[in-house]
């Protein structure tokens, strides 16, 4: 019997952070241009961050979310994916997505999004992953449409950046099993 929540393939697996994976996290986590697709208003300090790795259980039921380090088949950390607002209620989550600028284009986001939605639809029995995307953001876009989610659709002026705001796409993945 082939277990559902499988988190490796081939060429990369997902795998929780560790302490080594500090200095990664928080390159992901301070680059500035990536604040503004979220809800981060600023820096997380080595300490913060150090905090999290150590407490956090990596339980989506326990911490209301679950983040995991993408690495590739060279043991190289390409980048992170997680799950975050997450609704028990509802059985729904957001997608959260970043790879390493030099591994972008490579097929490892798409490869990431199916190893994270087999563990969230097949082990934690989720309904329904969701993601927020800028309508500018094509690359994105392509991924997530290639990866079986629909844009249900536009929401106008979601978020703020710099000094104005941008409409964002609506995609979810409805759990089909």
């Amino acid at each position: 019997m082939e277990q559902t929540s499988k988190l490796s393939q081939e060429t990369i697996r997902l795998r929780a952070p560790e302490p080594e994976d500090l200095e990664v996290m928080l390159s992901f986590e301070n680059e500035a241009e990536l604040w503004e697709l979220g809800t981060a208003t600023g820096p997380y300090s080595r300490y913060q961050m150090k905090r999290y790795i150590a407490e956090n259980q990596n339980d989506v039921f326990v911490d209301g979310q679950l983040r995991l380090m993408i690495v590739c088949n060279t043991g190289e950390v390409g980048g992170m994916i997680d799950i975050f607002s997450f609704d028990a209620r509802h059985s729904r989550a957001e997608v959260g997505l970043v790879v390493r600028k030099d591994l972008r284009g490579k097929g490892i986001g798409g490869m990431a999004l199916t190893l994270l939605e087999s563990h969230c639809f097949g082990l934690l029995g989720l309904h329904q992953l969701y993601a927020y995307i800028p309508v500018g953001n094509t690359a994105s876009r392509k991924l997530f449409a290639a990866a079986g989610y629909t844009e249900y659709g536009v929401l106008k002026d979601w978020i703020r950046v710099g000094n104005s705001f941008q409409d964002v796409c609506l995609c979810q993945k409805i759990n089909q099993l």
